[in-house]
């Protein structure tokens, strides 16, 4: 049977100070008339039902999570006590459906991508799940590249691909963590590096299986959950094993490592929205090619992020290519070429004690 697992427990702290510990970005209205989150569960709804569908989040997220999908089975919200990164995630939800399904076939995505085409995305997760089920092979997505990005790890593709339902399908060669920009330049050149969508396919019993011979300590913890699962000490194992975790990607701690990943060339517009410019990206600016979500009035204003409520005015005067962000307690100005620094400030809070704020 057909599960998707969304990872929704990152705090987004580049979307600062909009996004929040408490309500982070996969709980924003970044673009469209929904949440992140339920855009997400929105586009695969029409081919998972929701008792298959999984969201794995951290615990000070999970109320929110339950409140926001309320349409999903309460249990279906996976509470993490504390954040482990995605071999963790991606283990004990597979775990959990393990238990249900043994045969199951898991999709994994985050709770924080735009992707359109819907249709063609679904296309896209059939044809990968149909690999998946054929032979113990793990699925990913590629990204065509755009520019040789830093902020991206890459997929290194073999020479020649096969068709599969309409898509192009490679033996994947290596992951590649972000590289320096001469590297990604390299990468781009050559034609055989895509980015790494963070999209997953394979059967648990695959994904369990690399875990236990690429991470032994954290598959024995995970059989230790799955023992307690359903029992009246199942709280108490997830949180006692997660403590001895490491903080390791699913990318680092097995993808890199296991030589039966196909990769289909992804055929669908796909944005991380990893950064206030994805703001820019997915919205419509308006006459003076500023891009406003809220209430503003600007005079010889150009280029800006503007976002506030439609409550308090933002005014612009003879202001540029900044970010501009107001809430009720924080108002950020930032140029938008240093977008990316906004994490340092995130660091300097935290440092003087601000932690309110964060």
């Amino acid at each position: 049977m057909r599960y998707a697992v969304i990872m929704a427990g990152g705090s987004g702290t580049r979307f600062w100070p909009w996004s929040r510990q408490k309500k982070p970005k996969q709980l924003l209205k970044i673009t469209g008339k929904s949440t992140m989150i339920r855009q997400t569960v929105d586009r695969i709804s029409s081919e998972i039902p929701p008792e298959n569908i999984y969201v794995v989040t951290t615990s000070f997220l999970t109320d929110s999570m339950k409140k926001e999908l309320s349409f999903l089975p309460e249990r279906n919200i996976i509470s993490e006590p504390f954040g482990r990164n995605t071999a963790a995630c991606i283990g004990l939800a597979a775990t959990i459906i393990f238990k249900r399904d043994v045969d199951a076939i898991m999709s994994v995505m985050t709770a924080d991508h735009i992707i359109e085409p819907a249709d063609v995305f679904l296309r896209g997760l059939r044809c990968a799940e149909g690999l998946a089920m054929e032979a113990e092979v793990v699925v990913t997505f590629g990204i065509k590249p755009k520019d040789p990005s830093v902020n991206y790890g890459y997929i290194q593709r073999s020479q020649d691909g096969v068709n599969a339902d309409g898509f192009l399908v490679y033996d994947v060669e290596a992951f590649t963590e972000k590289p320096d920009r001469a590297t990604a330049e390299n990468f781009v050149e050559s034609g055989k590096y895509y980015w790494n969508s963070g999209i997953f396919v394979w059967s648990v019993n695959t994904i369990l299986q690399g875990i236990r011979k690429y991470m032994p300590a954290l598959a024995a913890g995970l059989i230790r959950i799955g023992e307690s699962l359903d029992s009246p000490q199942e709280s108490k194992v997830i949180h006692d094993e997660y403590k001895r975790f490491e903080n390791v990607s699913i990318d680092y701690g097995v993808m890199e490592k296991i030589s039966n990943v196909k990769m289909i060339e992804a055929d669908f517009g796909w944005d991380d929205v990893g950064s206030w410019l994805a703001v820019e990206r997915l919205n419509s600016p308006d006459q003076q090619n500023n891009i406003v979500l809220g209430k503003h009035c600007g005079i010889n204003s150009h280029g800006n992020i503007i976002v506030g409520d439609q409550e308090r005015l933002i005014t612009t005067l003879n202001v540029s290519d900044m970010i501009i962000v107001n809430t009720k307690d924080v108002t950020l100005v930032c140029d938008k070429n240093n977008a990316e620094d906004i994490k340092k400030m995130i660091d300097v809070l935290k440092e003087k004690g601000l932690n309110s704020y964060l």
